[in-house]
């Protein structure tokens, strides 16, 4: 169920290049799943900013986003104190009961913090939970710590090989698991596609509109038609793409 509340600032720290995290308190009610994301009204801001939860409790979220652009921009340079206008409980999230014993978490940048909260939960379940964070390089690299601290077994990943494993995230599939999660930039998640060998859910960043459904914005091809990432998605299963070419 979509919530329209105010929340207040506790938290908003830079913990990479260009990269934050903000803790926003107030009533979370409205999020369930991993996976799905909030939408921040920004003063001066036509467009609300879409952005996955990264951890919730019941009284405060835990957001992690990067600086790409003027609203971003803003965000980064707001106070503890502050109070933002947030919508709620938007997007399908993962589901978790087709995982399996060991599943792998794939991640790409800013595609790396809904898979937090998500390794938490399968963890829960006792799940093994391996995990590959990609990077283009080691000062934008985030999360490490913090997924080993959950007991996760943890693979970093950078284009340049400044840090860790150098190539993609799929340069560091292990040699079996038994599902797989993922959210990154597009062409990760078609590189992804191609190397898993096992069914999957793939988390989509999309620019949106509205973040529910009404404009069309953010539509991708499946087999049953178009979809909506922000309504029907952001999480779709591996075998309901279709990429275009």
């Amino acid at each position: 169920m979509m919530k329209d509340s105010i929340f207040t600032i506790t938290e908003n720290k830079n913990i990479a290049k260009n990269v934050y995290r903000m803790t926003l308190e107030g009533d979370t009610s409205a999020i369930r799943n991993p996976g799905e994301f909030i939408n921040i009204r920004l003063e001066g801001f036509y467009l609300r900013r879409p952005i996955s939860v990264y951890d919730v409790s019941d009284t405060a979220v835990t957001i992690i986003y990067k600086v790409v652009g003027k609203g971003t921009a803003a965000m980064s340079a707001l106070s503890v104190g502050e109070k933002l206008q947030v919508l709620t409980g938007l997007g399908n999230g993962y589901d978790l009961t087709v995982s399996g014993d060991h599943p792998i978490l794939l991640g790409g940048g800013v595609g790396v913090p809904p898979l937090y909260l998500l390794a938490k939960r399968l963890l829960a379940q006792g799940k093994r939970v391996s995990v590959v964070l990609g990077f283009n390089t080691a000062d934008e690299v985030f999360g490490e710590a913090q997924f080993k601290a959950l007991g996760c077994d943890v693979t970093v990943t950078t284009v340049d090989g400044s840090y860790g494993v150098k190539g993609f995230v799929t340069d560091a599939l292990p040699d079996s698991y038994t599902y797989f999660y993922t959210c990154g930039p597009e062409p990760m998640l078609k590189a992804v596609y191609r190397a898993t060998t096992t069914s999957g859910q793939m988390s989509f960043e999309e620019r949106m509109g509205c973040g529910f459904g009404a404009c069309m914005g953010c539509s991708c091809k499946t087999v049953t038609g178009y979809k909506r990432i922000c309504k029907d998605g952001p999480v779709m299963r591996k075998e309901e793409i279709l990429w275009e070419a």
